[in-house]
């Protein structure tokens, strides 16, 4: 199949394809004569496995991992598990850093009157150095 065809069935754009085999974390398929990509069922699959890595927000050194092990019938589960393990560490600090900003965000809102006067807390934090509230809005 052609790159349309292999991003069609895979759920990976053509550009991502391209881009996931300059960066070598596919293999290049092998070309026609006429130089066309030319796509079997492993490389879709290889494809679909990539697009869910990146769904469950692995980053691409991980996916590089993972496509190893996967690929790798002697691997050991436990390098599998720890890996993802790590992952799942590092997104409960990103969830918790995203939920400090949401927490904030709310807190300035509430404290912001929305009406038409000019002085908006929501700002002044923003020009704050480090939410410190010394600093001007209009600096």
């Amino acid at each position: 199949m052609n790159i349309g065809e292999a991003a069609d069935a895979s759920g990976v754009s053509a550009k991502m394809i391209r881009h996931y085999e300059s960066i070598g974390l596919v293999a290049p398929p092998p070309r026609s004569e006429g130089g066309y990509r030319r796509y079997n069922e492993r490389a879709v699959h290889t494809l679909r496995f990539v697009r869910r890595a990146r769904n469950l927000g692995f980053s691409l050194d991980e996916i590089r991992g993972l496509l190893s092990l996967w690929h790798d019938r002697a691997r050991a589960s436990a390098d599998v598990k720890a890996l993802t393990l790590k992952h799942v560490a590092d997104l409960e600090v990103r969830i918790a850093e995203l939920t400090a900003m949401r927490d904030t965000l709310r807190a300035l809102a509430d404290a912001c009157s929305g009406d038409h006067r000019p002085d908006c807390p929501i700002l002044s934090d923003m020009a704050s150095v480090d939410g410190d509230d010394r600093a001007s809005c209009h600096d």
